[in-house]
């Protein structure tokens, strides 16, 4: 298992960050949901927790096939999804990903929101994170992937109207005044023989790019939720999963229903392709009974 405490700091106060989350995420989606790949929200509802009291759960299948990497897409179904499941107990949250094909597959990150600039140490209050696995990602100057990049959500010359905010300049984190982090532990297995520590890797190399993304979007997108009530992002909320479930269904019925294409790859073993789960570490039984 390979853990990793992210920090992410952002002009923002944690109340502010209650509302720009739920936005991001839901617009976010959105935007990367289409061709038969996407996220679709299979759940939504309140739920308690002793500890934490009142919250939000919420079910995701994310499609991905086409954006792994070679090397694992011969060993997964051509409609392949992951299960995101959260639990937003705001200013804390767990979410957690698994793979019913892949049940040796797991990712859970803990995120606690904090108004201060990365400073805080041990903020899950259990196990201090090493100093070499604490990773602070800088959403104005860290790169992120071309196909990612976008002028108007470049922070060196965003400025909101709304609240006055911006552009951000170098050395911003101790300068800038409202400012919080959030603080993600992340944890992740992939316990196959062979392919363990690539696995992990990439999946660490994707998280800190989707972290940065996200929230460098939170930020450029302020002034679209700034001012927004949490029933008013609720109902955002709402819409957009409806219609990213209607176009991700639609898309995925097409697929379903067009002839069938000469595969373009090697080869992919199927389910019941005994040798193969094997050596993957993964029962036929298991991985049958829920794809």
């Amino acid at each position: 298992m390979l853990m990793k405490e992210y920090r992410i700091c952002m002009p923002l106060t944690v109340d502010e960050y209650k509302i720009g989350q739920l936005y991001m995420i839901s617009k976010h989606s959105s935007e990367q949901s289409g061709g038969g790949e996407g996220v679709e929200v299979v759940r939504n509802e309140p739920c308690t927790d002793p500890k934490h009291g009142a919250g939000q759960m919420t079910e995701k299948r994310i499609y991905l096939n086409s954006k792994l990497p070679t090397w694992i897409r011969k060993f997964v179904p051509m409609v392949f999804y992951i299960t995101e499941t959260a639990w937003n107990f705001y200013p804390y949250t767990i979410t957690e990903y698994t793979c019913s094909f892949l049940p040796r597959f797991h990712v859970r990150i803990e995120t606690s929101f904090k108004n201060d600039n990365g400073c805080s140490e041990n903020v899950f209050g259990d196990d201090l994170t090493p100093k070499d696995s604490v990773c602070f990602l800088d959403i104005l100057s860290d790169p992120i992937p071309d196909k990612h990049y976008k002028k108007a959500e470049d922070l060196s010359n965003w400025v909101s109207q709304k609240t006055g905010r911006g552009p951000l300049v170098e050395g911003w984190r101790d300068t800038t005044k409202p400012i919080m982090c959030s603080y993600k532990r992340v944890s992740c297995s992939f316990e196959v023989y062979g392919f363990q520590g690539r696995t992990e890797d990439f999946i660490h190399r994707n998280i800190r790019d989707i972290l940065l993304v996200g929230h460098r979007q939170a930020v450029a997108w302020i002034d679209e939720w700034h001012g927004m009530t949490i029933e008013q992002v609720r109902e955002y909320e709402k819409k957009q999963q409806e219609e990213t479930n209607s176009k991700l269904n639609s898309d995925i019925t097409c697929t379903d229903s067009a002839p069938p294409k000469r595969p373009s790859y090697t080869r992919s073993i199927s389910v019941t392709d005994e040798s193969s789960l094997k050596k993957m570490g993964t029962a036929s039984t298991t991985a049958s009974a829920n794809i």
